[in-house]
Formats: C-alpha cells, structure tokens, sequence
C-alpha cells in the first residue's frame, strides 16, 4: 500500500528574496520520511493573497496532507490565515479559545495583548488549533492543511504537534556508498541497476574534492532486506 503524500507551501517574500534561508523544508521533509509519509512537492511563494489561495487549494486537491510556513504573525504583511480560510470559503474571526491562550501567555510576560498580537487569535471557522509550546500563539488545521508559523524553532515545535495525529506508512530506508569516479564512468552501471531494482529509488549525487570527481550513490525504499540487497551489488560492481 502506498504511503500517504504531503506537499509543503513556504510563504513571504523574505525567503524568495533572500533575506531569510528556509530550513524547515530540510526538517520537516526528514520527520515525514521517519513517519512513512511522502513529501512530494515544496512551493514557495510570496505574500500574495491570490498566490496563497491558489496555491493552497493545488496541493489540498492532489495530497493526503499539506503544511505551511509562515505569515500568521501580528503584521500587516501576515495573510497566510485570511488566505487560507478564503481558500476552503470559510468566515475567519478572533477565536476565544485561541484569545484566551494569548491572554495567559501575555498577562505572564507583563506584555499588552494589543490589537496586533490579537491578530494571532483570527482562526477560520471549522480549524483545530495547533499547540505551540514556544510562544504560545497557535497555528490551526483547516482540512487538510496544517498552517504553522515560520519561525524555524516554533515551526519544528508545531510539527511536533501535529505528526501524532497523522496516518503514517512505511519509513524510507536509505544507504549510501561514495565513489572515486565521474558520473560518466559510471552511469551505464547505475541503469542497469535502476532497471533491475526498479521498486527502489538509486540516485547519484556528484562532487568534486582535491580536485578528484566522485559520486554519492543513494538506494532509497521501504524494504530494508531489498535495500541491503541492492547496495551489497552495487558496491560488488563499483568498488572492484
């Protein structure tokens, strides 16, 4: 049986300038391998309201789960909430649930719990909250779409959050064998492995150190035994 498929939306113009060098596709792609579910597509787009909606309703159509990142903060640039509720036509407004979180969390900080942190309790209708242990403010599910926040060590802590509550498969299982040979030496090898193991992925990731060319070889699957297999011949071949 196929494992379940995930996509991940990152929004704000912050990343696709440059400012800001996105790291929670690297972590959350490895939890969702851990939990057996399979990210299949990463999008990035800006704080556009037409793009989000978009862009959200893609990628719920065609995948078990979708995340995002980022735009659920207290500015005015923080749509990513108003956009996904337009996206599945629900009402958005301030939740007393979600107010009440910000209220315990700011009154402990001595913090004004002012109009635009207010902005972080604005949950669409129908959405469960997503705790965040970090600075309390929470992200929401919406049908298939979990919307998190950008920030890399909330972000990590909501994911957190939400993976127990997702159906899981089966791991992908991975080695991983260096080579001292340019990938034209050995492209011929690696098809005709890739035929034979064609339930498993094989990839070939080339470098260049003290100016030798070599090649990261990847095997890739759900059946250790058969991964185990495969290296064992592969490495047979390429290291005689």
């Amino acid at each position: 049986m196929a494992n379940p498929t995930a996509a991940m939306l990152v929004i704000g113009d912050e990343i696709l300038s440059g400012r800001t060098r996105d790291s929670n596709m690297h972590f959350l792609a490895g939890e969702l391998t851990k939990n057996g579910i399979d990210l299949k597509q990463v999008r990035v787009v800006s704080d556009d309201r037409d793009a989000i909606i978009d862009a959200t309703r893609a990628l719920s159509e065609t995948h078990d789960v979708v995340f995002t990142s980022g735009g659920i903060g207290p500015t005015h640039d923080d749509i990513t909430a108003d956009c996904i509720a337009a996206a599945f036509g629900a009402t958005i407004d301030v939740r007393d649930d979600a107010r009440k979180i910000l209220e315990d969390h700011y009154e402990k900080s001595g913090l004004e719990l002012n109009a635009a942190r207010l902005r972080m309790a604005r949950i669409p209708e129908g959405a469960q909250l997503i705790d965040n242990p970090v600075s309390r403010a929470p992200g929401f599910t919406l049908g298939n779409v979990h919307v998190m926040a950008g920030v890399p060590q909330v972000f990590q802590a909501m994911v957190a959050s939400v993976l127990p509550t997702l159906t899981g498969g089966a791991p992908l299982l991975s080695q991983s064998l260096q080579v001292f040979r340019g990938e034209g030496d050995i492209a011929e090898t690696l098809s005709q492995f890739a035929a034979r193991f064609a339930d498993l992925s094989i990839g070939c990731y080339p470098f260049q150190k003290d100016g030798v060319f070599g090649a990261n070889i990847v095997i890739r699957g759900q059946d250790g035994t058969r991964v185990d297999s495969a290296m064992t011949q592969l490495s047979k071949v390429l290291l005689a």
